[in-house]
Order: structure tokens, then sequence, then C-alpha cells
């Protein structure tokens, strides 16, 4: 038997983690964005328009943070109706047989003005281990109709054929059409529960 862990029991994990405070994340506030090279000359960026989530969060036990995330496939918009059925289509995505991302957070910690957080990443089946640079945390703020509001911004990058998506065509002159590396962007407000 550990009388360590019995004589400190505010320092259990399910304890530290029922001090932290529930957000839902406000999605008409929320964006989720991503870039991509095309044709080795200029970047695409699109968006989810689509998302749902909760935090828990408590800014003295950062460590304690959990996040989870869906993002609506179905959603992506990159303002150009042919490439984002295309986006949809087996060759990517897979709406139909995987019609959500999701993002749930493993292990958070802090790292300079703002946070590192791991977790896995689910797309189009594939789940991989992501880590996000959070900043710009905000502390809470009252909005006009009461409720308290906090928000942060995040990025990424991923490689989407880590993900099982590889669709391609080669260019005459070299190279291929849609670049490999995704840098996703993330800006959030959350409203507390």
């Amino acid at each position: 038997m550990n009388l360590a862990s019995q004589s400190n029991p505010a320092a259990s994990p399910a304890r530290a983690r029922a001090a932290a405070t529930t957000y839902d994340l406000d999605a008409a506030h929320s964006h989720v964005g991503f870039a991509v090279r095309h044709m080795m000359v200029s970047n695409v960026r699109g968006e989810f328009k689509k998302l749902t989530g909760t935090v828990s969060y408590d800014p003295s036990a950062p460590e304690n943070t959990a996040i989870d995330v869906k993002i609506d496939v179905a959603s992506v918009s990159t303002h150009e109706e042919k490439r984002d059925e295309h986006l949809r289509s087996a060759d990517f995505f897979d709406a139909a047989k995987f019609p959500e991302i999701t993002f749930v957070s493993t292990q958070t910690r802090k790292s300079g003005d703002g946070l590192e957080v791991k977790g896995n990443l689910t797309i189009a089946g594939t789940t991989r281990e992501v880590t996000l640079a959070v900043e710009d945390v905000t502390p809470e703020h009252a909005d006009p109709w009461g409720k308290q509001r906090m928000g942060a911004s995040a990025r990424t990058k991923i490689r989407r054929s880590d993900f099982g998506m590889r669709w391609n065509a080669a260019l005459e002159a070299g190279g291929v059409l849609v670049g490999d590396e995704i840098t996703i962007t993330l800006e959030v407000e959350l409203v507390r529960r």
C-alpha cells in the first residue's frame, strides 16, 4: 500500500481534473484552417465550417487540460466547389466513410508563454499523435450576456500521407500538384459551462 498517495488526496489526477473549468467551443467564433502547397508555387487555404468540442482547463494547473474536438468533414471549404467535392472523396478525406475528424488531448505542458498540447488526431480512420503549439491563451472575460469566455490560438503541421491521403499528380516540369505537408491553424473561443 502506498501511504504517500493516501496522505495527499488532492494530488490525485482525478481530483486535479475536477478543479478545472469545462468550456464548450463556440463554433460561430472559432476557426479551423489549413494550407497546402499547390503546384509547388503557392499555398491553397481552406477551412472546416462545422465543429464541436469541449475543453477542461485550469490556468493554475495547465498540465490537467483535456481537449475533445470533432470536425465535420463535409463542411470543408476552399471556396472552390469542385475542389471541395474532390477533398470529400475517397482520394482525400472520404467523408462518406469517415464523416468526422477528431482530436483528443493526451498531455499538456507549459511552453514559454503558451502550452504544448499532445494528442491523438484521427483523419480518414487513421490516428496519429500530433503536437499543438498553443499561444495567446486569454483570461476569462464576461460577455454582454453574463457568460464567461476565453480564447486561444494554436498551430501544427502534419503530413497528409501519414493519414493515408496519397492522391497526387506529377507535373511535367517536375514536382507534384499537391504538397504533402499541411499547416493547420486554429482560433478558438470557449464559453464556460
